[in-house]
């Protein structure tokens, strides 16, 4: 089963328990891949394209809760955090800094590099391995890191 699938599955359970925010939030998710799916020239995106369209979803919400900040709209983020919560649900699960650390380095030595010039390099060969599992900012802070200590 395509994780699109298991979206839909959850949308028609969400619609049947009268589960109102999840129906309407899995609804804007479908939406979302199909949008996507429909800019790629396609019918269906497979497992890791709809991954990366649910991935940037949750990084706008992650932003948008942190612009709002705690103070104001407690309601709000509490709305915030339960779709994040929804998609979580499909995002595969996070790499550790440990785990990151070691394929940086396995990146630096597949592609020969040794200093901060060859930080594209590294970077493309990094994220084609970890996808959607670790964030592009801490990958890049942890390429950076790395190639300037060497």
């Amino acid at each position: 089963m395509t994780i699109e699938e298991k979206i839909y599955q959850d949308y028609v359970a969400a619609m049947k328990a009268k589960d109102k925010p999840r129906f309407d939030f899995l609804n804007y998710l479908r939406a979302e891949i199909k949008n996507a799916a429909i800019a790629a020239k396609k019918n269906k995106l497979d497992d890791n394209e709809t991954l990366t369209v649910i991935s940037k979803q949750k990084k706008r919400l992650d932003d948008a809760k942190t612009s709002i900040g705690t103070a104001s709209k407690p309601e709000f983020i509490q709305e915030v955090d339960s779709q994040i919560n929804i998609l979580n649900v499909y995002l595969p699960e996070g790499l550790t800094a440990a785990e990151l650390s070691d394929i940086v380095a396995q990146a630096i030595k597949d592609t020969g590099s040794s200093s901060i010039k060859d930080m594209g390099k590294v970077m493309k060969e990094v994220l084609a391995k970890v996808g959607v599992r670790a964030d592009s900012k801490k990958v890049s802070e942890i390429v950076r890191s790395k190639l300037n200590a060497a």
